[in-house]
């Protein structure tokens, strides 16, 4: 049985992580909890974050969106700032798991896991999110991009914890999309998803986008070499099929028991054929 330690202010949080250097930090735990039951991994401590309540809830500060990393989905599906202002990430939280893990879970944790399946992930990476990463001496902000190393690899080092995330307040998109493929129509985990951010001219051709694709590459995937190629270009399944056909080639998804590499390849060039029932019928 693990010790597990449950600090309410952060200052006991740094004594305890000083204290027992090789603990293992958790917030919602619907990961870690998981892989302790299945002895994935073994710990003889745990630090349990979830009553550190100054590191939850969402606001707005100087035209950014703070969302403290031990904010729960659930707590973000509720927000109004998340609701108006963050359409795509709230659509992508609406696909996440279960009402339980959902009640359970956190931005942070989904963050941390760095699971290629994370559906927060990809509207964070077009959102240019930047992380706030905390010690008991010193912060530092880092681009979500450059936080995540691979599967379960994160830019952390000793003593640190992810303490929220900063999203720039923009409005400027027309279109904010996320889709997931799985297993099955709920509560699956992502086989292939993709989040999108688009402005579309009068005549229907694409003027801005941005797109990221989940769980067909060791991290979130997104080829700003195709974006530039689809600016000018019509929203129309032949003003595209250009860049699916890139997409496809430059994701590295696998095969796993969820779905087969050329099954990735294929379903994640063909979710763009979802962004032509944006075009305008004028």
């Amino acid at each position: 049985m693990s010790h597990v330690l449950v600090p309410t202010t952060l200052e006991e949080l740094w004594t305890f992580m000083a204290e027992n250097p090789d603990a293992m930090i958790y917030a919602g735990g619907t990961d870690l909890l998981v892989k302790i039951r299945s002895c994935a991994v073994t710990t003889d401590c745990l630090i349990c974050m979830e009553r550190l309540n100054e590191l939850k809830g969402v606001r707005v500060e100087a035209g950014e969106i703070i969302i403290g990393a031990l904010t729960t989905h659930r707590e973000m599906l509720d927000s109004p700032i998340v609701q108006r202002d963050l359409p795509l990430l709230y659509n992508a939280l609406k696909n996440l798991g279960s009402p339980p893990i959902r009640n359970m879970g956190t931005l942070g944790g989904n963050i941390v896991t760095a699971s290629p399946a994370g559906d927060t992930l990809p509207p964070l990476y077009i959102s240019n999110a930047h992380l706030e990463i905390r010690s008991r001496n010193s912060s530092r902000r880092v681009p979500i991009e450059s936080f995540i190393l691979g599967p379960g690899r994160v830019d952390m080092r000793p003593g640190e914890i992810l303490s929220q995330v900063v999203i720039n307040k923009n409005t400027r998109f027309m279109v904010h999309h996320y889709e997931k493929v799985g297993r099955r129509s709920a509560l699956a985990c992502s086989v292939v998803s993709m989040a999108a951010l688009m402005n579309i001219s009068e005549d229907n051709t694409i003027s801005e986008i941005r797109l990221a694709w989940g769980s067909v590459g060791p991290t979130v995937m997104r080829f700003r070499d195709i974006e530039t190629f689809l600016v000018g270009r019509t929203l129309t399944v032949r003003g595209i099929e250009d860049a699916i056909r890139k997409v496809q080639q430059s994701v590295m998804p696998i095969d796993d028991v969820r779905a087969s590499a050329a099954y990735r390849r294929e379903v994640a060039g063909r979710l763009m054929l979802r962004l032509t029932g944006y075009a305008s019928s004028r």
